[in-house]
């Protein structure tokens, strides 16, 4: 790979053009941790805000003054516009905010397209230009690196190439580094936009950078498209957080570059860290990964069709396009009613069974996965199920913690409106038989409470075992109350997750299934 240092620029707008997407509102202490983990990651630039025109960005750069981001890889950048019309740059108080806020770099916003700049601005382009001229050189001289964002530039370039090329000679006359072409109304497609953006940099020499919405689902393959054809410094965002559809997902575009271009745009080492920064930053922006996201989604590597699975347990790299562990991620097999013998066998070798020797268990596993997946059970997102499973089939399951005789669940609806379920369960467990009764707020939570008070005494690790999500489907091949429904449990015992699955025509038995699944799948990782 190409060692580029300065000559390539990974610049990431999560904090400001990412927080813009609907749902997101970080603090001020969710903006620094955020920080943090993009400067782990390697990016070059890390724009924090708009410090004086949002109160919280203020505040953000001012507690990274005062200490509280030490960044080791990028460089803090403050986002801002040029001066208004008419007034004189050191005299307005936006521009004077970008200086005050002490961060090293500038990007200043500027309107390349002449429409905006006579209908939204309210002036000519001969202002424009030196509204972009002066303010980039005031900041210089006050000792920033300056970048300029073309604002609406390809839509620009257009209707009235000359005003837009004027705008970025305007920016490099006062002293600006790099010049950024924006989609900011994200239509372009790659072919044209890598057209204008060769155009751009044979007409002017300029150094260039790209910055693409993402509302024709091309933000990333424009950005691809924009440095193949010369652009030196790409703006992203973290899972493509951003206005409307998005930005450009930085995850996948340093994917890109890095697997595909050769280009060694991040620190050795960091791009194995994908994965996980994108999940962190998930979490501090409360919303769920998308589990389909290229590169670091959980289901980027997941195969799902035997076809796939008989190929990959010859050569992995037969089906996957990289290494998972290139950016952190794992491959998967899934098994579903689509699986074959090759499916499960590779299901099996996670496990640590050794199907392959055992060609007879391997055909009934797949047989009986067959079946139960035509009535309605999903092992692909419950393996502690699957697992138990392929352990019955080969006879390496323990005998179970405890065997059931009966249950039985009540629904107790008062006068006054109040609903109690009562569940009674009666167990075998260590060779005693114990009958207990518990009391919940629907009826599976009485009948897990019921089943916990009977085994607690006799499993001691029990205690340590909790439920941390159920979800129900009813399955759509049926109507209304005779339809079959599915149950997943997730659950953790503070160090791992696993989940299981039940199916039944009852949703408490469905529930029971489950919840059975999960103790048992606990009981064979216990050690004696």
């Amino acid at each position: 790979m190409t060692t580029l240092g300065d000559s390539f620029h990974v610049y990431d707008t999560t904090l400001r053009d990412g927080a813009q997407r609907e749902g997101i509102s970080y603090s001020v202490t969710d903006k620094l941790a955020v920080a943090r983990l993009l400067d782990g990651f390697g990016v070059g630039f890390i724009e924090g805000g708009w410090p004086g025109a949002m109160p919280k960005d203020t505040e953000f750069f001012a507690r990274a003054a005062a200490g509280e981001l030490t960044l080791k890889n990028a460089r803090l950048v403050a986002f801002g516009s040029t001066r208004k019309p008419g007034v004189r740059v050191q005299d307005d108080k936006q521009v004077r905010a970008l200086v005050e806020s002490q961060a090293p770099v500038v990007t200043l916003v500027a309107k390349s397209d002449r429409r905006h700049v006579e209908l939204a601005l309210r002036t000519d382009v001969a202002e424009n230009f030196a509204m972009v001229r002066d303010t980039v050189k005031f900041l210089v001289d006050e000792g920033r690196r300056v970048f300029l964002d073309a604002e609406h530039f390809f839509d620009g370039f257009a209707f009235d190439p000359d005003t837009a090329l004027r705008t970025l000679e305007s920016a490099v006359e006062g002293g600006a580094d790099v010049v950024v072409l924006c989609d900011t109304n994200g239509g372009q497609l790659p072919l044209g936009l890598a057209e204008t953006v060769a155009d751009v940099i044979a007409r002017t020499g300029f150094r260039v950078g790209i910055h693409c919405q993402d509302d024709t689902s091309c933000a990333v393959a424009n950005t691809i498209a924009a440095v193949q054809a010369g652009a030196t410094h790409v703006q992203c965002t973290a899972n493509g957080y951003g206005e409307r559809a998005g930005n450009a997902d930085l995850f996948a575009v340093v994917g890109n570059l890095v697997t595909k271009l050769g280009l060694d745009v991040l620190p050795h080492d960091s791009l194995a860290e994908s994965t996980r920064v994108s999940h962190a930053v998930a979490e501090i922006a409360n919303i769920a990964p998308d589990t389909h996201q290229a590169y670091v989604g959980a289901s980027a590597f997941a195969h799902k069709a035997g076809l796939h699975a008989s190929a990959i347990k010859v050569d992995p790299e037969l089906y996957n396009h990289i290494d998972p562990g290139a950016v952190g991620n794992d491959m998967r097999v899934l098994v579903t009613e689509m699986a074959g013998r090759a499916s499960l066998e590779l299901k099996g070798r996670e496990f640590g069974i050794d199907l392959a020797r055992r060609p007879e268990a391997l055909t009934n596993a797949v047989r009986k996965v067959k079946e139960l997946e035509a009535g309605g059970w999903s092992f692909e997102a419950a393996d502690a199920s699957l697992e138990l499973l392929l352990k019955n089939e080969v006879s390496e399951l323990d005998t179970p913690p405890f065997r059931l005789e009966s249950y039985r669940v009540v629904l107790d609806h008062a006068v006054d409106g109040a609903i109690v379920s009562e569940a009674t369960v009666k167990v075998h467990v260590a060779g005693e038989r114990v009958i207990a009764t518990a009391e919940g707020n629907g009826p599976v939570h009485a009948l897990d409470a019921a089943l916990r008070k009977a085994l607690l005494p006799h499993l001691s690790w029990l205690d340590g075992v909790h439920l941390s999500d159920y979800k129900v489907r009813i399955l759509t091949d049926q109507h209304g109350t005779d339809a079959v429904t599915r149950v997943l449990v997730e659950s953790t015992d503070g160090e791992r997750e696993w989940t299981t699955v039940g199916v039944h025509g009852n949703i408490v038995e469905a529930s029971w299934l489950a919840l059975c699944d999960a103790l048992v799948h606990k009981a064979t990782r216990v050690r004696p």
